[in-house]
């Protein structure tokens, strides 16, 4: 099975899953914007828990990490809700589409605001420094699909799309406030002989943040690449004729 037959599998049994709650909230009168909206309030939330976290808590102190990681999954659902409220509701529009892309983009750059602030108030300087990068690489990977479809070209491929991203950031998030209620911040692991600090319970967090820097940036520069070659097929093709 394909990467992307089995994206597309599991995200049908996602659909599955959630499709009840759409009904629900077709019913209640939800329009898909109202969703994408309330899912941009609750990532204004995820910042606000990590920006409380950085001014309220000690370093090492992680719980507010595992909340705001399971409010990231929480805001992630309605990524996918509001699709499905369009569809199931035959409510689907151009400018909803537009919406949707833009709010997400805002989602995204807030959610990540509020994970620098808290990485910088706790001094894990080079964490905040992928987190930044991970950023830039979460908009471009969005930039370059938006850009190749602009000139005419689908654009889909690559690891680390939003919905990757969310499930990376929520889960760490999640992962890093329970492994400190088990283990505390004091657990670390130097590199043998120094004093060089390889890993600690904050590395829970971190080291997928890291993952997600590089990884991000490398989804954006192959879709780069698969829009060279189809644009150059496409003008081959044109010239050909």
């Amino acid at each position: 099975m394909s990467k992307r037959t089995l994206r597309d599998a599991l995200q049908q049994g996602i659909y599955t899953v959630i499709n009840p709650i759409v009904r629900f909230l077709i019913r209640l009168g939800f329009t898909p914007n109202a969703v994408t909206t309330t899912g941009l309030i609750l990532n204004i939330g995820v910042a606000a828990v990590f920006i409380i976290g950085g001014e309220r808590s000690n370093r090492g102190e992680l719980e507010y990490v595992g909340w705001a990681g399971a409010l990231v999954l929480f805001a992630g659902l309605f990524d996918m809700l509001d699709g499905q409220v369009a569809r199931l509701g035959n409510m689907k529009s151009t400018f909803g589409a537009m919406y949707d892309s833009v709010l997400d983009r805002y989602s995204e750059m807030i959610m990540f605001m509020g994970i620098c602030y808290y990485l910088i108030a706790h001094h894990y300087l080079l964490s905040s420094l992928f987190a930044f990068v991970a950023l830039i690489g979460s908009m471009m990977v969005s930039y370059t699909r938006a850009r190749a479809e602009g000139l005419g070209v689908e654009c889909r491929g690559g690891l680390m799309q939003r919905p990757e991203r969310v499930v990376l950031i929520g889960v760490s998030g999640i992962a890093c406030g329970i492994t400190y209620g088990f283990i505390g911040d004091d657990y670390k692991v130097y590199f043998p002989g120094t004093s060089f600090q390889v890993f600690e319970t904050m590395s829970v967090f971190t080291i997928p943040l890291a993952v997600m820097a590089v990884m991000t940036n490398i989804t954006a520069i192959n879709r780069l690449r698969d829009s060279k070659k189809a644009i150059e097929q496409k003008e081959l093709a044109i010239s050909g004729k």
